[in-house]
């Protein structure tokens, strides 16, 4: 048995999936557990801090945890910092079977930040009786100390543990996703998978076997295909070809872009040749030249020409990245949080600028898809529901590189497609 601590809507488990394996899943959301049980995922809907460990004692074999981050997040208030010193104490305390959770949860600026010290308990339990063999656990990058104070215990109980950052993108995940990663082996030494991607592809020589370039977004969506477009408002599609370009709740719609004048249907919005796109992307884009058989999702409609970008947030200090990058980390939860394609208006061939199509708030498929799970995953709830899930979710693909050691799988970079 694989038991999953805060499962979600079923990043590890989807990898385990692929992988041939399969967990049991602890998820209190309402949400997230009707999306694990339309995926097929075994789960128990409950709260991680008040579930009994011994159902599970003499059974598992594995322990994957990825506590909520939001206490943690830079997305958010960022509490947690400041209850640091709490869980540590909380951490130690279980690690000797002590449970002092109540006190020390008392005290925390954010109740969800003593989350985090939750599978110290479920692993002193199960290490008296030689369990679980190897250990899974991801947080955002802050996180990162207290896996190392995890770390010590653990080899003070005969595990192998590695604990670092990794970034999603090093692994096929189309967003440059950091996360403090813990990894623990009783039979293996524990180390991080090794990449299979980077910034600047590097070919395959006697040091290793190469790597490929970052997957961007474009790829990953499918944009840069034969006969698969990219974005447009014509003809009433969204991004990708989505039912609505401006879902629910957006504050800008299209008609009332078109009743203000700001943006005129155009006869004609055709995709340019990628020698053109290559051209124009080494003129106005000179920090980055592509070459012309990479994707470069810029339109052309008569004169007039708009360049996709994915903004991550409505606030100040946003990632802003092309669609022929990897997207930067998607987080949701708060209308603050929305991430939206956004278009920057080109110079025509008169040399005069015109208005670019209004901003569209990505979809859930198309997030999913970022986050690498399949298009037709069966994500639950409403928009907002939807989001929340998939911004805190592990990417699969991220996820499948980090247990297949564990279970003695060797992967070929062909054998999983994941956002297919």
């Amino acid at each position: 048995m694989v038991l999953d601590l805060f499962a979600g809507p079923g990043g590890w488990s989807h990898a385990l999936t692929l992988l041939g394996a399969r967990d049991i899943g602890l998820e209190w959301d309402e949400w997230a557990c009707k999306t694990r049980a339309a995926a097929h995922q075994l789960t128990i809907r409950t709260d991680v801090a008040t579930y009994p460990v011994m159902p599970f004692v003499g059974r598992a074999t594995g322990l994957i945890a990825s506590p909520p981050c939001q206490a943690w997040s830079m997305a958010g208030k960022r509490l947690g910092l400041l209850d640091q010193p709490l869980v540590h104490q909380a951490v130690a305390d279980l690690a000797l079977g002590r449970d002092t959770r109540e006190k020390l949860l008392a005290a925390c600026q954010d109740e969800r930040s003593l989350l985090a010290a939750e599978p110290m308990r479920y692993l002193h339990a199960l290490h008296q009786h030689g369990q679980p063999e190897w250990i899974a656990m991801e947080e955002v990058p802050d996180v990162l100390p207290l896996w190392r104070q995890y770390a010590a215990i653990l080899r003070g109980w005969g595990f192998s543990v590695w604990t670092g950052v990794l970034n999603a993108a090093d692994y096929g995940v189309p967003q440059t996703r950091r996360r403090a990663i813990l990894l623990a082996s009783r039979t293996r030494t524990a180390e991080p998978p090794p990449p299979t991607h980077a910034k600047v592809a590097e070919p395959e020589s006697l040091f290793g076997p190469g790597r490929a370039q970052w997957v961007s977004m474009a790829e990953a969506l499918g944009w840069g295909a034969t006969d698969r477009p990219v974005p447009t408002v014509c003809a009433g599609g969204g991004p990708g070809g989505g039912p609505e370009p401006f879902p629910s709740g957006s504050r800008k719609t299209l008609s009332d872009a078109r009743d203000r004048g700001t943006w005129k249907l155009q006869s004609a919005l055709i995709p340019q040749s990628r020698q053109e796109d290559a051209r124009w992307t080494a003129r106005h884009c000179a920090k980055e030249v592509r070459p012309a058989d990479e994707p470069a999702p810029t339109y052309t409609g008569e004169a007039h020409r708009w360049s996709w970008s994915l903004r991550s947030n409505n606030q100040s200090n946003a990632t802003v990245r092309r669609s022929d990058e990897p997207a930067g980390t998607l987080f949701f939860g708060h209308r603050a949080n929305e991430c939206v394609w956004v278009t920057e208006p080109a110079p025509s061939v008169t040399g005069k600028e015109e208005p670019a199509p209004e901003s569209i708030r990505i979809t859930a498929q198309e997030a999913g898809r970022l986050q690498t799970f399949p298009a037709d995953y069966p994500w639950a709830g409403n928009k907002g529901q939807m989001f929340s899930q998939i911004g805190n979710a592990v990417p699969p693909r991220l996820a499948v590189h980090l247990l297949a050691p564990h279970l003695g799988k060797a992967l070929h970079p062909d054998d999983f497609t994941l956002a297919a």
